[in-house]
């Protein structure tokens, strides 16, 4: 099992990573974590002010950067002597990549170029540490009525953002191969869960019907999603950063398919308990709107090599995640008005320097 002392986390003001970095600190890490983020538009430091207040200057430091600024990046590794790099930035939104998919290309594909060129500067004499690329189901492309995606399944990216997904995750297993980075990989399924930003389908679903407006669904809603609760995800990682095999990929999924329809069904069917409503009241906002372009059918992960050789075990399912979901938006109204105004950029601005 490896033991972890430094880890860089780029992103990790973003929903997932956020939710890592708390999950990492409750575990029996008794190290360092270093949170690099650009603080783009989803990239929120009140997720972590907990985890500030109590481990900021010991054991949590924040720093305001770029992962395509090289040099920054590897003076930050040299400081606080980097064993563990694990790589959440990115540009994640599906929508937006079709319609400015430029941003995607700089970000994930040569921003990881320069976070990788910057580990294997800093990292060339040594061979303790370990470098943790955190990927999408979508690079595999689109699935048919059944079947699975697996780790050997052949990339087939079909979105600007998947096709950005995919390039940077073959430059981390050749940077393993060229130059012997030690690396490991892991591909999930959609997360949802607290502190999720709200332009992903769930938490843009709770919001839109505690406002009453219109439940949009892209083209029939028969499109299959793999629903992961983030804590599992975490939990995943956290395995894979200790004991996965170098130089593999690990699929992480969430084992709980549902067409969007009936994710939005049953999300509407938990808000009318929730806020005292009739049943049905929310249903009758849902509305379909035209479909995305290049919209995959289906995904769904493969998961017994994650199980089989790590142990790892999915523990919430997406019934009570969608409770724990909706509760948590409901009970931290505040942190999202802030979201939807922009003030926590006023709130990142006051507080990311201190």
């Amino acid at each position: 099992m490896r033991k972890l002392n430094n880890i860089l986390i780029t992103g990790g003001a973003g929903f997932i990573g956020s939710n890592f970095i708390r999950h990492t600190f409750d575990s029996d890490f008794d190290g360092r974590i270093i949170n690099v983020d650009k603080l783009t538009y989803a990239g929120n430091l009140e997720n972590l002010q907990a985890v500030k207040s109590r481990y900021g200057g010991k054991r949590y430091f924040f720093e305001r950067a770029d992962i395509g600024e090289y040099e920054t990046i590897r003076e930050l590794i040299r400081r606080y002597h980097i064993d563990t790099v694990v790589h959440f930035a990115a540009e994640s939104h599906v929508d937006r990549s079709i319609y400015g998919p430029k941003e995607f290309m700089q970000t994930n594909i040569l921003g990881t170029f320069s976070l990788l060129e910057a580990v294997r500067e800093r990292w060339s004499e040594r061979d303790d540490v370990l470098f943790h690329h955190i990927s999408t189901d979508e690079v595999y492309g689109s699935l048919g009525s059944d079947g699975f995606f697996y780790e050997h399944t052949p990339y087939a990216p079909r979105s600007p953002y998947a096709a950005s997904k995919a390039s940077s995750d073959h430059l981390v297993m050749a940077y393993h191969h060229t130059y012997g980075i030690p690396v490991t990989l892991t591909n999930c399924s959609n997360n949802y869960g607290p502190y999720q930003f709200p332009e992903k389908l769930i938490p843009l679903m709770i919001l839109r019907m505690m406002e009453e407006k219109s439940l949009p669904v892209y083209g029939d809603g028969k499109h299959v999603r793999d629903w992961l609760y983030v804590d599992d995800h975490s939990a995943a990682l956290w395995l894979v950063l200790r004991q996965g095999i170098i130089g593999e990929p690990y699929n992480i999924g969430g084992e709980s398919e549902c067409e969007n329809i009936k994710l939005v069904e049953m999300l509407c069917d938990k808000m009318d308990l929730a806020m005292g409503k009739e049943a049905g009241h929310y249903r009758q906002l849902i509305t379909s709107v035209q479909d995305r372009p290049g919209h995959d059918r289906r995904y769904a992960l493969n998961c017994d090599k994650i199980k089989r050789e790590l142990g790892w075990k999915r523990t919430v399912s997406l019934d009570a995640g969608l409770d724990r979901t909706i509760r948590w938006y409901r009970e931290n109204g505040e942190w999202l008005k802030r979201v939807q105004s922009g003030e926590y950029r006023q709130w990142i601005e006051r507080h990311y320097h201190q």
